[in-house]
This record gives C-alpha cells, structure tokens and sequence, in this order.
C-alpha cells in the first residue's frame, strides 16, 4: 500500500507493508497515564553542606529580597531612599510570557535597587537591599 506523508511542507509518497490484516477496527490503549512524583527544593537549597548561619549573616539576609524566578525586568517601582510597607510591589519579570510581581517582604526603606528594567535576573539573585 502506497502513502503520502506531508512533513514541513513536502510530501512523500512512502510504501507500506500490512502485516495483520484484522477486521476489527482498534483504537490504541495506552492505559493510564503514569504518575511522576515531584520533588521540590528551596531555591536557597544548595549542594554545598550546610554550615550554620551566624547572626550577622541571618540579619543580613533579613535586608534582602531575591528573584523567586529567572527572568527579565519588565518594570521597577522603586528607588533607593524609598519607604516600603510589606507587600507593597518593587518589581515586575517577565518569564516564559508571564509577569511575576515582586513584593516587599519586610516594611522599611530601600538601600539599594540591583537591578534596572530589561536587565535578565537569575533564580535566588539580590534584586533589592533594605536599611
């Protein structure tokens, strides 16, 4: 039996042989769709063995706010010298065509903007410093 087959815009005529010929027409079973377990790591997660925090680098860490997602900086909201209250928007990305804002997650005045609009940003990287 001879067959035509269209593949990025060109045909091709293919031949092919039937080796079973069944009266009854079957629809394919490819049973039920197997479930993959997930497996969720922070982002702060490393491969590195853990050392305790000391204070002064916990404290530091509380003046931070990194990227929850690689992306690009689509808008920024903020300047250094700005007060902020919790929650209050700083950032936008832009990733795989959708927007993630980036919140404040403390209240208190900004330090230091990392970043500039169109500027690509990592997964974990430093975006916003606070007093």
């Amino acid at each position: 039996m001879k067959l035509q087959i269209g593949i990025d815009g060109k045909t091709y005529e293919v031949e092919v042989e039937v080796l079973e010929d069944d009266a009854t027409s079957r629809t394919p079973n490819y049973g039920p769709s197997p479930v993959v377990p997930a497996t969720v790591q922070s982002a702060a997660a490393s491969t590195a063995p853990a050392r305790p925090q000391t204070t002064e680098e916990s404290a530091t860490e509380d003046k931070l706010c990194r990227s929850p997602v690689a992306g690009v900086v689509t808008k920024v909201h903020i300047v250094p010298g700005q007060a902020m209250q919790a929650d209050e928007l700083m950032v936008v990305l832009e990733a795989m065509k959708m927007e993630t804002n980036i919140t404040s997650p403390v209240a208190g005045k900004v330090k230091n903007v990392r970043l500039a609009q169109g500027d690509s940003v990592k997964v974990n990287q430093v975006v916003v410093e606070f007093e």
